[in-house]
């Protein structure tokens, strides 16, 4: 309940946006390989930024 009024970190947005690109990369990867790759590689391009921001909090 406390959490209810809790903004996200630029962290946990990444996170979550490059889970949804996950999601999509697997659904894709059977059905249009050329979009599969797009989003697979959306999703790197995430995960190196939230690579990043891990790293500077440390």
């Amino acid at each position: 309940m406390f959490g209810l009024f809790k903004r996200k970190s630029q962290k946990e947005k990444l996170e979550q946006k490059f889970k949804k690109l996950m999601r999509e990369w697997h659904e894709l990867s059977s059905i249009n390989r050329s979009a599969s790759d797009e989003k697979f590689a959306e999703a790197q391009v995430l995960a190196k930024l939230i690579n990043e921001l891990k790293n500077e909090a440390a």
